[in-house]
């Protein structure tokens, strides 16, 4: 038997899938990059802004997911 899910249980677990989502991509789309600029011959300084946009990705993930954590503490 399934119990119904609250409206808050149901924004945590969409939030959790977006957080899924997006670290998925985001691991994706660096380790592309990193081949790519290999691959391409980029400069490092190029390179590096993937880099910087895969850390971004993370942190954000990373505060969210720390958010639905502290939403089921209370």
């Amino acid at each position: 038997m399934q119990q119904r899910q609250t409206p808050s249980e149901a924004r945590r677990a969409r939030q959790a899938r977006l957080v899924a989502v997006v670290l998925a991509v985001t691991m994706a789309l660096w380790l592309g990059g990193q081949w790519l600029g290999g691959q391409l011959g980029w400069e490092t300084r190029y390179v590096f802004l993937f880099d910087l946009i895969a850390i971004a990705g993370f942190v954000w993930a990373l505060v969210v997911t720390f958010g639905i954590w502290r939403g089921r503490q209370g």
